[in-house]
């Protein structure tokens, strides 16, 4: 397979300077509040986002230096397939949050209810749209039962 390279368009600033303790996933990040700086080369392409109130967050896990396909996630005691949860340490570190759009202002998005490191490079940014991103999952996998209490957990040191 050929080499895909990326190049951030931004950075993404919020009060997380360590993993242990952070929220797992947005809905544990409640009020969190974070701002996106994106390069002056990507701002116009800003035009028109201050319309949606959520946008989709595509960024790069930048301190992860290897991968497991196998591991614990959070909430659980047994090991599962990285492509079975959302854990950072995976063949292609890519993250993924919806958080809410505060406003932009010029090349600045305030944003809230994000849950990734601060200084964490953003590949992308897409609309959140209701419509198009919802459906009803018939099944939940290991998670099933537990996935309610994924805005509780916090990450700890597995994952360094």
């Amino acid at each position: 397979m050929n080499t895909i390279e990326y190049k951030p368009i931004g950075i993404i600033y919020t009060p997380f300077t360590k993993r242990a303790g952070m929220p797992i996933q947005p809905t544990g990040a409640k009020g969190i509040k974070g701002t996106i700086k994106i390069d002056s080369a990507y701002a116009e392409g800003l035009k028109d986002l201050d319309g949606f109130s959520h946008i989709i967050l595509l960024y790069h896990f930048h301190l992860v230096k290897e991968y497991n396909l196998i591991a614990k996630p959070f909430m659980e005691d047994k090991m599962h397939g990285i492509f079975s949860f959302r854990g950072p340490k995976r063949p292609n570190p890519i993250g993924f949050s919806v958080v809410k759009l505060n406003r932009v202002k010029d090349n600045i998005l305030h944003i809230e209810n994000i849950d990734v490191l601060n200084e964490t490079p953003l590949l992308d940014i897409k609309p959140f749209i209701p419509d198009v991103d919802c459906v009803n999952a018939d099944k939940l996998g290991w998670l099933e039962g537990k996935s309610h209490k994924m805005g509780d957990e916090k990450s700890d040191d597995r994952f360094n």
